[in-house]
């Protein structure tokens, strides 16, 4: 009976056929990245069965004795031709130990449970990936932001020059974005990080089930509290998505900055050839292939969250089979914005930045003209709306006249003015220079999170420290699963190795909770 087993599916049980080879759903090769945890999952759940008494500890022994050695052998390879996907390790069991053994790993689980808990687990392998790469990319957005405090360029509103700027001023923008995509990933972390395990198809199960235990062993925080909502709500996957497609937009804005910059018109920055491909018609190409790279995963991302909320339209408990398709679109999403993520901050790291471009261009088309107004203010006591005006006058004066930001005299100012207020502007020639200079432009706004060097530095300081905190975080998830991992063998150990019952479940507390975790490594 081992050698022909074909699983809970097979013709003679309940239905008389075959199923068509296309719609079998518990196929080995739809795991992906989750068959890890489905392995982990089974290991938990013996042990568990093993320490309630709900398996007698020679077939504990056994069925855990047979899954290390599943190990020992290959775990993929071995589920792979023993079959039936994500009920891969019972159909091994019954091959390797016969029905009697084998057929018992089942008991009180179910599909919903099996890959509820997987799904969980191989999302939480992915952020504990992505959130540092995210870490990395902020920590080189920072030092960026410190190399380039001074280095003075133009802001863009609309397409157009709006006021000066700096290049780290721009860096720590993006390192803020991506420290609020940090702090989402750990509150969705928090939200994930809860085992459905022992809740079956969703009414769990009538036998005495240690679900804190199981819970523990897998590294999550404790068991969902309800068991059909463990099941059949579906938000996190959505949730998980949206953050992806979140992540990789904000990616795509960087990476179209860096584009924009490194055209001709522009010449901001210029990406080392590494990261550029050419024309095969066009000998002078340089094109910046790594750029277009990065910008592709806000497609994909979108396109991902379209296909998972569409999954989960439906009644509860309609939508199943469809989350076999949306889960391998996060799965895939979740590695390719980790590593779109260390690109870019290989790019930045590589970057060549044309100080004097930026800065010639920073007071080039007037965008320093907001200051000449504050000075009429300051200096003059004339109203906001009134010098707003008057500086509007003297720049239409400019572009008229074919007259440069540098090459416009004060006179040209004093005429607007007394165009609109039937007097002279009232500024010095010291004070007129000082408000039409882009870099004094920028000293001047220390404001906190202004983009004057010492204000950015200032800034940075604190999102370091912030940084620091995120990492110190994402190690100690990490740390926790690695934890959670061990305790895990060591219950295989116990189990197998007949180890006193004194360092079992028990001395783990009243409930056998053992310790919480947040993620395989």
């Amino acid at each position: 009976m081992t050698g022909d087993h074909q699983g809970f599916r097979a013709a003679g049980v309940r239905l008389t056929e075959e199923q068509l080879p296309h719609l079998r759903s518990h196929r080995t090769e739809l795991l992906g990245d989750s068959l890890p945890a489905i392995h982990a999952f089974d290991k938990a759940h013996a042990v568990m069965l093993t320490e309630q008494g709900l398996l007698d500890p020679a077939a504990g022994r056994a069925i855990l004795g047979a899954l290390r050695g599943m190990e020992e052998h290959g775990v993929a390879q071995a589920r792979i031709e023993a079959g039936g996907g994500m009920h891969s390790g019972e159909q091994y069991l019954i091959a390797t130990l016969g029905p009697d053994l084998g057929g018992r790993l089942h008991l009180g689980r179910s599909s919903g449970d099996l890959i509820e808990v997987a799904r969980r687990m191989t999302i939480r392998w992915h952020l504990h990936a992505m959130l540092p790469a995210l870490a990395e990319l902020r920590a080189v957005l920072l030092g960026l932001a410190d190399v380039h405090a001074e280095t003075v360029m133009p802001g863009y509103t609309h397409g157009q020059h709006a006021q000066p700027t700096t290049f780290g001023h721009w860096a720590t923008m993006f390192e803020q974005a991506f420290a609020r995509d940090t702090e989402r990933l750990l509150g969705f972390h928090r939200r994930l990080n809860r085992s459905p395990a022992g809740a079956a198809i969703f009414t769990g199960s009538d036998l005495p089930l240690d679900r804190h235990r199981v819970a523990g062993l897998l590294g999550f925080d404790d068991p969902l509290p309800h068991t059909m909502d463990a099941i059949l709500s579906h938000d996190l996957e959505m949730e998980a998505a949206a953050l992806l497609a979140t992540i990789g937009a904000t990616l795509a804005r960087l990476a179209d900055d860096l584009y924009l910059w490194s055209t001709s018109e522009f010449g901001y920055v210029e990406l080392p050839d590494r990261f550029c491909g050419t024309s095969s018609i066009m000998p002078q190409k340089k094109n910046p292939d790594a750029l277009e790279d990065v910008k592709s995963v806000a497609t994909q991302a979108l396109a991902a969250l379209v296909g998972v909320v569409t999954a989960e339209r439906g009644p509860t408990g309609f939508p199943i089979l469809e989350r076999r398709y949306s889960q391998q679109a996060i799965w895939s999403m979740c590695a390719a914005i980790t590593a779109k993520l260390a690109d870019a901050g290989q790019i930045l790291t590589d970057l060549r930045v044309d100080r004097d471009r930026m800065a010639a261009q920073a007071g080039a088309h007037w965008a320093q003209v907001t200051d000449v107004a504050s000075a009429l203010v300051r200096h003059t006591g004339l109203d906001w709306r009134h010098a707003h005006q008057v500086v509007g006058v003297f720049v239409r004066l400019g572009v008229e006249r074919g007259l440069t930001p540098p090459a416009a005299p004060l006179a040209l100012l004093d005429e607007a003015a007394a165009g609109l207020l039937g007097r002279p502007s009232g500024l010095t020639g010291e004070q007129f220079a000082d408000a039409m200079d882009p870099r004094a432009f920028v000293r001047r706004r220390t404001l906190h999170g202004g983009p004057a060097a010492e204000a950015v530095r200032r800034e940075s300081a604190g999102f370091a420290e912030r940084l620091a905190a995120d990492r110190r975080l994402i190690s100690e998830l990490r740390h926790r699963v690695a934890g959670a991992e061990d305790d895990l063998e060591t219950a295989l150990d116990t189990i197998i190795g007949a180890v006193p019952a004194e360092s079992g479940p028990d001395a783990a507390g009243p409930t056998g909770a053992g310790p919480t975790g947040a993620g395989p490594r």
